[in-house]
């Protein structure tokens, strides 16, 4: 039903010439493949740019897993795969945002305790990483690969984003391979949910599961508007409330970490 109700306002935006006027990329979001609608030219633009960490290091630390205060929360990271040893464990997703210089913005809580950084693309290449900096405080890191022919995903404006908007989460979850799920703007600026220092998340119902922290939630233009973090529910196979950090927030953190290898603000983030 939901992507019945997707595909009927799609139809509607690609018509009507006042809608989204200011973006900036002209829809198309939807394209005729075989008779049907479809994101998947979309998709098949961006999904290469979003890929799969795992680490090797010491004992994931319990921030990882815990729901937080008031157990109401729960990150995303993968808990299939969560040994006490120092094995080589998935942990969850990353997004590139430079291609040029191999610039992965990811959650800290997926890197933590992490002495060696595996990324899995979606082309089945795996290339080791370079951890730059994190901020648990935002829950942001950045880590670098070097290699070549990379797609990077486009940018959006998460201070344009509405309630009701349609987005897409993509991520690795539970080692299945990638994964996309779909749904709307719930809610913006939710805080006070337990799971971090500074919280500002975009709320959504776009199901995101354990391995999905890191991934990316964008709009039907493509464009990367958040990075999904956590879930409300009741349980690991129930996606219940998704949340994922703005990407202006991100864009922000990211580039300070890039400029000064720490952060030295974070404007216009509730806590």
């Amino acid at each position: 039903m939901r992507l019945l109700l997707m595909m009927a306002a799609l139809g509607i935006a690609v018509v009507g010439n006042d809608v989204n006027a200011n973006a900036s990329v002209p829809l198309p979001i939807v394209e005729q493949i075989g008779g049907v609608q479809s994101l998947a030219p979309v998709l098949k633009q961006i999904t290469p740019a979003v890929v799969s960490i795992a680490i090797r290091g010491g004992t994931t630390s319990a921030k990882n897993s815990s729901p937080g205060k008031g157990q109401r929360a729960q990150r995303s990271i993968s808990v299939r795969d969560l040994p006490a040893d120092r094995q080589m464990r998935a942990t969850g997703s990353g997004v590139l945002i430079d291609a040029d210089e191999g610039i992965i913005v990811t959650n800290a809580h997926v890197i933590d305790g992490a002495g060696e950084i595996t990324v899995a693309f979606a082309d089945g290449r795996e290339l080791q990483a370079k951890q730059i900096g994190s901020d648990p405080s935002t829950d942001i890191a950045v880590i670098k690969v070097q290699v070549q022919e990379l797609a990077a995903i486009p940018i959006g404006n998460s201070d344009q984003l509405e309630v009701g908007d349609f987005v897409l989460a993509i991520g690795n979850p539970f080692q299945i391979g990638q994964t996309v799920t779909s749904g709307i703007v719930s809610g913006l600026h939710r805080n006070n949910v337990g799971i971090g220092q500074y919280e500002d998340f975009i709320q959504t119902d776009a199901a995101i599961y354990p391995g999905n922290s890191g991934g990316a939630l964008v709009n039907l233009r493509g464009e990367l508007v958040g990075i999904n973090t956590a879930f409300l529910g009741a349980g690991n196979t129930n996606p219940g409330m998704g949340l994922a950090i703005p990407i202006n927030i991100v864009r922000s953190i990211a580039d300070q970490i890039l400029k000064y290898g720490e952060v030295r603000g974070r404007p216009g983030i509730m806590f």
